[in-house]
């Protein structure tokens, strides 16, 4: 926590820094984003800048900390939203997120569990709660209201991250099987080929997504009609 929002001194023993903090960041980035987590190390990051293990501990503490920079540098800073249009503010804040996770998936695995926030990551939470600011939610059905978003992002980011049209392969896999054995599952045989007639399948992210902000907006509604 203090390494993320304190003030960084530059080194002071030793010869003057040849590195930044960024060009580590971004090294880390370039590591995970072809390998994943996994193979990030101080040594490894350091052969890939061509300078000594050692050498990288003038600028951070450890992997722990390298691993808080580079979650802060991927999800990057939350698009501006208008705070007037709840609904769209929050429709482009879950496309942001999940663009963030879609460019740089071992995000995923690096935001779970306790562990420090950085600047970025609240300024995202602040983003999307201004916009629920006046809508008559309460302080916890609006913190409820981002998990829930957050919640459906990570999912379709989890997916993709597996596979390159998670949609598209999941109801090719559920077609092969049913070619064989479509008579033991009659009522998903049948769904499954009024979709294939009618279009507009693999489009959960987008469907969940509207979904969620139908029931916002119900709710909101609700508490915002005058009582008798």
């Amino acid at each position: 926590m203090e390494f993320l929002w304190g003030e960084r001194a530059q080194p002071t023993r030793g010869p003057k820094p040849s590195l930044t903090l960024l060009q580590i960041t971004d090294a880390a980035i370039a590591v995970a984003d072809a390998e994943g987590l996994a193979a990030v190390s101080m040594q490894r990051v350091s052969a890939e800048l061509g300078f000594t293990k050692m050498s990288l501990y003038r600028y951070l503490p450890g992997k722990g900390e390298l691993v808080a920079l580079m979650v802060e540098r991927a999800v990057g800073e939350p698009p501006r939203l208008d705070p007037a249009a709840w609904r769209a503010a929050l429709h482009e804040w879950a496309h942001g997120l999940l663009t963030a996770y879609l460019r740089h998936p071992w995000a995923l695995e690096a935001t779970v569990g306790p562990r420090p926030l950085g600047p970025h990551e609240l300024a995202w939470m602040e983003h999307a709660l201004t916009a629920l600011r006046d809508t008559g939610l309460t302080g916890a059905e609006q913190l409820d209201a981002i998990a829930v978003l957050a919640g459906h992002v990570r999912m379709i980011a989890q997916q993709a991250a597996a596979v390159r049209d998670p949609d598209a392969q999941f109801s090719a896999g559920i077609a092969a099987v049913l070619a064989e054995h479509g008579a033991r599952f009659p009522v998903l045989a049948q769904t499954m080929a009024a979709a294939a007639a009618e279009g507009g399948q693999d489009q959960a992210f987008e469907f969940g997504l509207d979904r969620i902000l139908d029931g916002l907006q119900t709710l909101i509604t609700s508490r915002r009609k005058p009582r008798r």
